[in-house]
């Protein structure tokens, strides 16, 4: 039988998965013509401007611009990756994924299956009675409830036990040696894992996709992690990710540590929001799984130089990747395994609030350490260093700290800017909020062309659809001039949400001025057939436009909380522009 492609599938899935049923279950909708409408579940609105087609089988959000088929609505819904959407979907509409390798037509799930066969035997061995590893674990403080939730094993110091109990169900010793749970020499197979406490990693979805072992007593390496299989790569996945997923969304935040033990201990102690990196430096791909469950890190490596370095790594990487950075460092040299056995959650946790500082205040304190500030050159050199780190930045971030800097460190702001723009080829400019200019008697009340070439496009669009002037209410302010605001009030008042509105009588309803300014916008504004895409750009414009809004207050929030040295507010203002900057970028 002829293998199916993965596309395939996904088209099978669409065409089961009714997307009126799907989203039904979820969203309240009510008929409206060919059409269901009910309220967004992707932004607040109080009228419904969220459509469902039936005949097209895609939604549409006239107030947001959200759009797409049933899997991007259950992605978008239950913030999951495409696979994860289509296995949801699969599972609900009973289509079967042929989850296979094109070499040798292997099933990933068989994969996983021998996977979780050797944590059932690692458990087993570690529960069974007393043992070096169960020794080594409470001798950590780690409670048998805890060490039962994260599954953690013992691989005993057989040279063949595993290998026999997986042999004898009847798996293949080719996926044995792909997985690297055994190894092979001379035609003799023997246990890869030996001596060591297990430590089982398990994806977001529950699939057990490899092991960490940590040597008990002499011997290297310390830690020995499964080799990179179809199953398991290292860089696409987070150690505890699978408990802890909903913590870090509920929290809006995720700790990240180094180890297995630290996040193990944290979460015993009730610190749910936490990750690890598997012994590796953090990916990109780890920072973007991060940040499908929350959009703020707080890094929390080991005290040492290594793990100093690892943090300002990692920093650079989530920080590329749009999620708002802190780092913690715990004082007296201790990892937060060590921090949190000895001082509990409370204390964990005000250490977080008290002194996990925004990346960049981290590497300037840093690199403030190397340099003697009472000598003037040394004070020259480490404002110039100071520099190459705000090249990094974007222009208002830069800005607020060259302020910062300029009065922590008596140095002139126009030197400092000079100097990053120096490094970056770049204009740094002080932000200003512009005071508004005044305009005369008879001047419209637009900003420029393009704002009176949007409101009339968005009221053009109005006499197309029933559908569009839920946009008018959520963007009112598109709407400048007071004519096109009185039409806009006859819109609102006399159009049924069902139909589109009466030309007619909407003109009934308006003064001279106001009709022939509506009889101008439907003779000379001319949409054609795409009309949904022309009013998802202009939503994408008004939003636009908030967001710049919104960055102009910020700056001079930031420049009052500045001066008043709050910096918790300072660092809420700073999540929010970075916030918006990667909005933007999209």
């Amino acid at each position: 039988m002829a293998r199916r492609s993965y596309q395939s599938v996904i088209e099978e899935i669409k065409s089961k998965c009714d997307i009126t049923d799907v989203v039904s279950q979820v969203v309240p909708l009510k008929r409206a013509g060919t059409n269901l409408k009910g309220l967004c579940p992707f932004h607040s609105e109080k009228t419904p401007s969220f459509v469902v087609s039936d005949s097209r089988q895609r939604f549409t959000c006239f107030g947001c611009g959200a759009s797409g088929d049933v899997i991007e609505f259950i992605q978008r819904y239950y913030n999951l990756s495409f696979p994860e959407a289509v296995e949801r979907l699969a599972t609900s509409c009973g289509v079967v994924i042929p989850d296979t390798y094109e070499a040798g037509g292997k099933s990933r799930e068989a994969y996983y299956e021998i996977n979780r066969q050797a944590a059932r035997f690692f458990f087993t061995m570690f529960a069974g009675s007393k043992n070096p590893a169960l020794t080594y674990m409470t001798g950590r403080g780690i409670e048998p409830a805890t060490l039962k939730a994260f599954g953690i094993g013992y691989a005993d110091e057989s040279w063949n036990s595993l290998t026999d109990a997986l042999v004898a169900q009847g798996f293949e010793k080719d996926m044995l040696l792909e997985l690297g749970l055994i190894s092979e020499k001379n035609g003799r197979l023997y246990d890869k894992f030996r001596s060591r406490v297990m430590f089982p990693i398990i994806n977001a979805r529950g699939k057990v996709i490899g092991f960490g072992g940590r040597i008990l007593g002499a011997g290297e390496p310390k830690y020995l992690n499964s080799q990179e299989s179809a199953a398991f790569q290292k860089k696409n996945n987070l150690f505890g990710l699978n408990l802890t997923r909903s913590p870090i969304s509920k929290e809006g935040y995720a700790v990240l540590v180094e180890g297995y033990t630290d996040v193990i201990s944290l979460y015993q102690h009730g610190i749910h929001n936490v990750c690890a990196s598997l012994g590796t430096a953090l990916t990109v791909q780890q920072a973007r799984l991060i940040k499908r469950y929350a959009d703020k890190v707080v890094l929390c490596y080991d005290s040492d130089q290594a793990g100093i370095d690892a943090a300002l790594r990692g920093a650079d990487v989530l920080r590329q990747e749009g999620l708002y950075v802190r780092i913690l460092n715990v004082p007296e040299g201790k990892d937060p395994d060590a921090y949190v056995q000895k001082n509990g959650r409370e204390a964990f946790l005000a250490l977080i609030e008290r002194q996990a500082v925004p990346d960049v205040d981290f590497k300037i304190s840093l690199l403030e350490k190397q340099f003697d500030l009472r000598d003037t050159m040394q004070s020259v050199r480490f404002l110039q260093q100071v520099a190459h780190i705000l090249q990094g930045l974007t222009p208002v971030e830069a800005d607020l700290y060259i302020g910062k800097i300029a009065r922590t460190y008596r140095v002139s702001e126009g030197a400092l800017r000079r100097e990053v723009q120096g490094l970056s080829g770049r204009s740094v400019t002080a932000g200003t909020v512009a005071e508004p200019a005044a305009r005369s008697e008879g001047q419209p009340a637009v900003d420029d062309e393009a704002g009176l070439s949007l409101e009339k496009m968005l009221i053009r669009l109005a006499f197309l659809r029933s559908e569009y002037i839920a946009g008018l209410r959520d963007y009112s302010e598109a709407i400048r001039t007071p004519a096109g605001m009185r039409i806009y009030k006859a819109l609102s008042d006399l159009a049924d949400e069902d139909e589109e509105p009466d030309v007619q009588e909407i003109t009934d309803a308006l003064d001279e001025e106001a009709t022939a300014y509506l009889n101008e916008i439907l003779s000379t504004v001319q949409i054609g057939e795409k009309d949904e895409e022309v009013y998802a750009d202009c939503i994408a414009k008004l939003q636009d436009r908030r967001l710049e809004k919104r960055k102009t207050e910020i700056i001079a929030l930031l420049t009052a909380a500045e001066a008043s040295g709050d910096q918790q507010r300072l660092d809420e203002l700073m999540k929010e522009f970075m916030m918006i900057q990667q909005a933007q970028q999209r």
